[in-house]
């Protein structure tokens, strides 16, 4: 038996017993480590047990939540989360698109891996409700993004000059799925690089460097504008926000000096010759601008087909809405947008109500910040507040490079939105139920001590 599927079971199993024995969160992050390992295609797959290992560790997260239901929906309710309300618009919306999909089989099965998604992140974000064990599935989302850069370093490129099949579960090898999932592990690695210990500084370090080289070699254009974006997002916040710690500026400017000179010891020149083909407008093979008109035929696609087509119907009639130059090494296109996408699949309101499921998880981050920042100087969280801001760059971070591909039903997505849930959950939604339900106590001991004061009798 190899070393790593020898690792491989030890953290299973092991992760198992710490599910049922020591913490729930356990069960989740050994569902995160099956994501990223993705143990039946890996070339150590033969040394272990074919077993079903993403299907047993979402029972595992059942049953632990069914032994724990009562402590832990009493800390994080799903009634108080409106970002599920709007996961369940979108199932709802999957499911009556099945009623008019152009590909009925296709629609179907993909509708069902979506649900499976949505149940998932309903029983991960019952397993995060405290501090630590958000740090917990953090950094687990952060080690695996790593060893998929750390694969992609020892893989290498092929003949293309991309890296393909070293992604997860739900890439299927797709070089540019697998680099947008890499992403937003950047911005939540400068955040710990700045207010982590030393070890977990150097850990950090260690970390962006096997993502970043694995971003390069990947050599994905919406992955890099995802990440200029998302890092440019937070280090704006540590450049030019009010709410400053001692040296703050100076670390900023320290992490630009140590990401430009990490940059350009990691990239070469195949890398910037792809990325500089994104100026190259006039050849839209190049730099893939070619792009819009797949974004425009969705309208044309609408016109035709109002409420919308379904999941695979856009590239099943997109024959009959593109030129056929775009056919050669083809049978059928992809719009190529996540954003295009729901439009596609779920006609009209479906990016409607994604832009409302991540508002909601914005508002409810922008809420949690106001909440730490209106404490008073001795209880305010500074860590808090831009772990906060860390999460909102890496779900920004994400949604740039998805606007490039078609990410409507990627898991990584509705993680960075349940992460939000889950610090918002932590940091401000505990402390207001605990303040309401001290209210509320009061109150009830004030009416009963009235109800206890007897009137004196009559004379």
């Amino acid at each position: 038996m190899s070393k790593f599927a020898l690792l491989f079971l030890t953290f299973f199993f092991g992760g198992i017993l710490a599910a049922l024995f020591v913490v729930p969160t356990a069960a989740f992050v050994v569902y995160q480590m099956v994501y990223f390992l993705n143990p039946d295609n890996r070339w150590w797959a033969a040394s272990i047990p074919g077993l079903r290992y993403s299907f047993i560790t979402v029972l595992l997260m059942m049953l632990v939540l069914g032994m724990k239901y009562k402590e832990l929906s009493a800390r994080s309710p799903w009634s108080k989360q409106p970002v599920f309300k709007w996961l369940v618009a979108l199932v709802v919306l999957y499911l009556f698109m099945y009623q008019h999909a152009i590909v009925p089989g296709y629609h179907r099965s993909f509708m069902i891996d979506f649900i499976k998604i949505v149940i998932i992140m309903a029983l991960a974000y019952k397993l995060i409700p405290t501090q630590k064990a958000l740090d917990a599935v953090l950094w687990t989302y952060v080690i695996g993004a790593t060893y998929i850069g750390y694969v992609a370093t020892v893989t290498g490129r092929n003949a293309d000059g991309r890296v393909e099949g070293i992604g997860m579960i739900d890439t299927g090898g797709d070089s540019n799925y697998t680099s947008a999932a890499l992403v937003p592990a950047l911005v939540l690695l400068m955040y710990y690089a700045w207010l982590g210990n030393k070890k977990m500084k150097l850990f950090s370090a260690l970390c962006g460097a096997f993502i970043a080289n694995g971003l390069v070699l990947i050599n994905s254009r919406g992955a890099f504008l995802g990440a200029v974006v998302g890092v440019g997002f937070f280090l704006c916040y540590m450049l030019f926000s009010k709410y400053q710690r001692q040296g703050q500026r100076g670390m900023a400017i320290l992490i630009i000096l140590a990401g430009l000179g990490g940059g350009w010891y990691v990239t070469d020149e195949t890398f910037w010759a792809r990325m500089s083909t994104l100026t190259n407008v006039e050849d839209g093979s190049e730099s893939g601008s070619h792009r819009i008109e797949f974004w425009l035929a969705t309208f044309d696609v609408m016109r035709d087909h109002p409420l919308g087509v379904g999941i695979g119907g856009y590239q099943a009639l997109s024959r009959n809405y593109l030129p056929e130059e775009y056919f050669e090494h083809a049978d059928s296109k992809v719009v190529h947008s996540t954003w295009f996408q729901s439009l596609g699949e779920l006609g009209w309101p479906g990016p409607v109500v994604l832009l409302c499921l991540i508002g909601s998880a914005l508002r409810l981050s922008h809420k949690t910040k106001k909440y730490l920042l209106e404490q008073d100087s001795d209880h305010f969280n500074p860590e808090a507040y831009f772990k906060m801001l860390a999460l909102e760059g890496g779900l920004l971070a994400y949604l740039v490079a998805a606007t490039f591909i078609d990410r409507l039903r990627a898991e990584v997505l509705y993680w960075m939105i349940m992460f939000i849930a889950a610090a918002a959950n932590v940091y401000y939604l505990q402390y207001i139920q605990a303040k309401d339900a001290s209210v509320r106590r009061k109150t009830r001991g004030r009416l009963m001590h009235r109800s206890s004061i007897k009137e004196p009798l009559p004379e």
